[in-house]
């Protein structure tokens, strides 16, 4: 599903360069749900931006579902993130004027499905995550595990080939931070690629694979024995 081979990235600073990604090598299959660990400045969230395509390599190759990611200008790779990629950011992201149905129903509208049948399949994915009683109300009148469920929603709803979640559970206290990973697993048992950016040890645990970055490359990627943990929730 996703192939990274010898990224590199650097950044001016100043008339420095500061190299922050130094010869990334790794895969993601089908269906797993694959850990981005390391602490600030390790590289995480400049591989997260690139295979997001926000960023791009300075060399190296990204392939993503089989579709070489290179050469891309603004237009193609809205195009190819609407396509492949679902977004879970830390701070929601919802736009706080519309209900969560409307939130949710947004990357349908870019995508031009007609109104009837965009609310028709938001309001499923917002029962999906356990919240549709919610799906009139606003960002404002909703707890923080309540907006993640909205945003996790809207990022199915585009039925992209791979979500990325970027430290999910930053802004959750811990009870609720397991809650939505439990949610984030059951979504990876239905089939769905999920890379998820955090620097939590216990979140990574969570994951089936852990990918661990420091200054810049990767310095462990280990399978994980799941035990999942009900008794922390």
């Amino acid at each position: 599903m996703i192939e990274i081979k010898d990224l590199h990235k650097s950044y001016k600073v100043g008339k420095n360069a500061l190299h922050v990604l130094k010869g990334i090598n790794f895969n993601i299959e089908e269906g797993e749900l694959v850990a981005i660990m390391g602490s600030s400045g390790s590289g995480k969230s400049t591989l997260l931006n690139i295979i997001g395509m926000l960023d791009v390599a300075d060399k190296g190759s990204y392939t993503l579902d089989g579709v070489p990611i290179k050469d891309l200008d603004e237009t193609k790779a809205a195009k190819y993130r609407n396509k492949f990629l679902g977004f879970i950011f830390q701070s929601f992201n919802l736009i706080n004027y519309k209900t969560a149905l409307e939130n949710v129903a947004l990357p349908l509208y870019y995508q031009k499905v007609p109104r009837k049948e965009r609310n028709e399949k938001a309001m499923k994915y917002l029962k999906d995550v356990g919240i549709d009683d919610w799906a009139t109300h606003l960002p404002s009148e909703l707890s923080g595990g309540q907006k993640q469920r909205v945003a996790i929603a809207r990022a199915m709803a585009a039925e992209s080939k791979v979500l990325l979640a970027d430290e999910p559970t930053g802004a959750l206290d811990s009870t609720t931070s397991y809650e939505v990973m439990q949610l984030i697993q059951e979504i990876n048992d239905s089939g769905k690629t999920i890379l998820v950016v955090t620097h939590e040890n216990d979140i990574a645990n969570m994951c089936k694979r852990i990918v661990l970055l420091k200054d810049g490359v990767i310095i462990e990627d280990k399978k994980i024995n799941q035990v999942w943990a009900s008794d922390h929730v």
